[in-house]
């Protein structure tokens, strides 16, 4: 797939980084934490109810063997700031977009299915850790934020809330939001019109489009109702679109990457 449009002055201006050292800083983003995974990596992921996570599918897959990742080694950190948690959760089990395919190419096909859930063993009901509402996808020129950890960025997490959607193309969000390892399955948030945050994505990728940087993200839409009902229901669907489930007992080592992807 190829991606032909003109960075417009604006969509080239990144709003800076805030990071959220401290309580007041991050208290409404308590229900954003770090996903680590088995102590050889980490991703970002989101609370949308008190026992799941969302986040990219590519967090669950072993880097090195391609093969899904023990879920007893992931461990979500819920507002982790500064060697401390809001909340620490074991995984309990993860399912992944229907079709997301972690052989395939890195391209645009494989970025928009790139989203997973992770049902937590216990919730979090603490009262200051509140999951988001979830929200259809943004329009083109839409004012969007993400709150991330990343590399070099890690004991904290860092908000920008002034990027916006440059594109949208095949189920592929293109934003001019600043991402690096580490970020993959950070929240993606719109606004409504009292300035409440609702995740509309979350980041796959980060790539270079004439020679700007911008951030890749999978639209939720109706994958996320599958997935949930995956999980409640726990099987398999049968007459849909594959959903891989994963359990404890599986492969145990991980090297999560974030993905750069060839967008030709």
């Amino acid at each position: 797939m190829a991606l032909l449009w003109s960075m417009s002055p604006a969509s080239a201006q990144d709003a800076m980084l805030q990071r959220l050292d401290t309580t007041d800083d991050g208290r409404q983003w308590q229900a954003v934490g770090r996903i680590d995974i088995g102590g050889n990596g980490f991703c970002t992921g989101a609370l949308i109810a008190p026992d799941l996570v969302l986040t990219a599918a590519h967090c669950l897959f072993d880097a090195t063997t391609g093969k899904p990742v023990d879920t007893q080694n992931i461990e979500f950190l819920a507002g982790w700031r500064n060697g401390r948690a809001t909340a620490y959760r074991w995984v309990r089990r993860a399912v992944v977009h229907p079709e997301y395919d972690y052989s395939n190419r890195i391209d645009a096909a494989r970025v928009r299915n790139d989203i997973a859930l992770l049902e937590l063993h216990h919730p979090i009901a603490k009262s200051g850790v509140v999951p988001f509402q979830t929200d259809t996808q943004p329009r083109k020129h839409e004012r969007i934020g993400l709150v991330s950890y990343a590399r070099e960025r890690s004991e904290a997490p860092s908000l920008q809330d002034m990027c916006q959607v440059l594109e949208q193309r095949s189920g592929v969000l293109v934003m001019s939001c600043d991402v690096d390892y580490g970020a993959s399955g950070a929240p993606v948030f719109s606004f409504d019109d009292t300035g409440a945050p609702r995740i509309v994505s979350v980041v796959s990728a980060m790539a270079e489009i004439h020679g700007k940087k911008v951030a890749l993200g999978a639209s939720l839409d109706r994958p996320l109702a599958l997935m949930r009902h995956a999980l409640e229901s726990g099987e398999r669907l049968q007459d849909q679109a594959r959903v891989e489930m994963f359990s404890t007992g599986q492969n145990r080592n991980t090297g999560a990457k974030f993905a750069v992807p060839d967008l030709d």
